[in-house]
């Protein structure tokens, strides 16, 4: 689609004559039709466009297909400065405009053109399901809306004797005993059998797994019953043994990896490019008041590991002493805030207003204990009060920057904060983590939300 989109711009451009003519040898156009193919592709994979295409609602496909093409549209204007290949500026704009149209057109119709060719030129798929409760019965409606993907609901097996002889849905499919499952692979086409109960049946199953596993037959398990909201499930393996896995924090040891690399590269780099500056932010900090030029805190890290926390005293020395005489002034839940604290020292306003105070950090992102972004690391006494459901913050490495920085900072409440983290966790991925630190530096910059 964005191939047809870019020759259809490039035509339309080169047939309106307009005041600056426009034109593209042969191997500049192969050039920049190259890079627009792979950016297109990489800003959709950026934005997880293409996990989504077959699931998503219309309102999403057309605001992705925007954001895809606009994104594209600049990235092609920076290639054009990198390479000085002086494109139209109107060409960009009929280009991305095309592309949006398109990709449109085909990812609204996407699902019915995949079920048309599936039920034209490929065979159905024929499933039953294992089971007759309401968990049973929910997955045979998922695939009776299959149905134009090729899927055919074949019937239904019963672990009970007192079940009933049929089941009516869209039409009525036939109820019969699991221990016919023999004859029924001899007789019947059958491609897939999914056990939808209960986790106390599955052992007395095991017979007809067995069964389906010397036959060929693909299965698969409805694993519902259990209350795992945040988690997602994976199968592992322990040597032989198989793992049913539920992560409720991410756990793609890939992009993990990417995610600490980065980290590594740019704590480096900012360590490097921010060290005469720091050394000159110590040497002030400590003729401005008495006292170290960094504050040391233990904080919580990964899963509730302790580590020494860094940052540039932004304080009195005995700010900590002076804490419990000023706890009437706290406004927030858990953590102590104070607007106006009285503790804060001249130049300390200043570094805390534009975060230079958290400077240090790189060196604790450098050695792991932290991360560019993720949740704020919190004092253990503070963590000792979160309710449950507060505590799986713990489970990504904390950062030196998140969603609530970019939300409102201190104008945040405690409650709204914890959310965020929550779904920074539920939503991770490494474009979210570069959205945060770009939106993160315009903050920064001006002191936006800092008390």
């Amino acid at each position: 689609m964005a191939a047809l989109a870019f020759e259809a711009a490039y035509q339309t451009r080169v047939l309106l004559h307009l005041e600056h003519a426009f034109y593209l040898t042969l191997e500049r156009k192969a050039l920049v039709l190259g890079f627009a193919l792979v950016s297109w592709v990489a800003i959709g994979l950026w934005l997880d466009i293409y996990e989504k295409l077959d699931s998503g609602h219309p309102r999403v496909i057309v605001r992705d297909a925007a954001r895809q093409c606009v994104y594209g549209g600049l990235s092609l204007i920076v290639f054009e400065y990198l390479f000085r290949l002086d494109l139209s500026r109107f060409f960009v704009l009929l280009f991305a405009t095309y592309a949006w149209i398109l990709l449109l057109l085909f990812r609204l119709t996407a699902g019915r053109v995949v079920g048309v060719i599936r039920r034209e030129f490929a065979a159905p798929h024929y499933v039953m399901v294992v089971g007759t409760g309401e968990r049973a019965l929910r997955m045979a409606r998922g695939l009776e809306q299959s149905r134009d993907y090729g899927v055919r609901l074949r019937g239904f097996l019963s672990e009970t004797p007192d079940a009933p002889a049929e089941i009516l849905l869209r039409v009525p499919y036939k109820v019969l005993p699991v221990s016919d499952l023999p004859a029924i692979l001899r007789q019947d086409v059958v491609d897939e059998i999914i056990f939808a109960v209960g986790s106390d049946k599955l052992a007395e199953l095991e017979e007809a797994f067995l069964l389906c596993d010397e036959e060929g037959v693909r299965t698969r398990v409805a694993v519902d019953f259990f209350p795992h909201v945040n988690s997602t499930v994976s199968l592992d393996r322990f040597g032989v043994t198989p793992l049913l896995t539920f992560s409720a924090a991410p756990y793609d040891e890939i992009k993990l990896l990417v995610k600490r690399l980065t980290d590594i590269l740019i704590a480096v780099a900012g360590l490097i490019v921010l060290a005469p500056i720091m050394a000159m932010i110590a040497l002030v900090i400590r003729l401005s008041s008495p006292g170290p030029a960094i504050f040391r805190q233990v904080r919580c890290g990964l899963n509730g590991r302790l580590f020494l926390f860094y940052k540039f005293r932004s304080m009195v020395e005995n700010a900590e002493e002076l804490k419990k005489d000023l706890e009437h002034l706290n406004v927030r839940e858990t953590v102590f805030k104070i607007p106006d604290d009285p503790r804060l020292t001249p130049i300390g306003r200043y570094l805390r207003k534009f975060s230079i105070d958290e400077w240090p950090q790189l060196w604790n992102v450098l050695r792991g204990d932290m991360s560019l972004v993720g949740p704020r690391p919190a004092v253990p006494s503070e963590v000792e009060q979160y309710k449950r459901w507060q505590r799986r913050r713990l489970r990504m490495r904390p950062g030196l920057t998140c969603l609530w920085a970019i939300s409102g900072r201190d104008n945040v409440d405690f409650e709204t904060w914890m959310k965020m983290d929550m779904q920074y966790i539920d939503t991770w991925s490494l474009a979210l983590d570069w959205k945060i630190l770009l939106q993160t530096i315009p903050r920064v910059l001006t002191g936006s939300g800092a008390n």
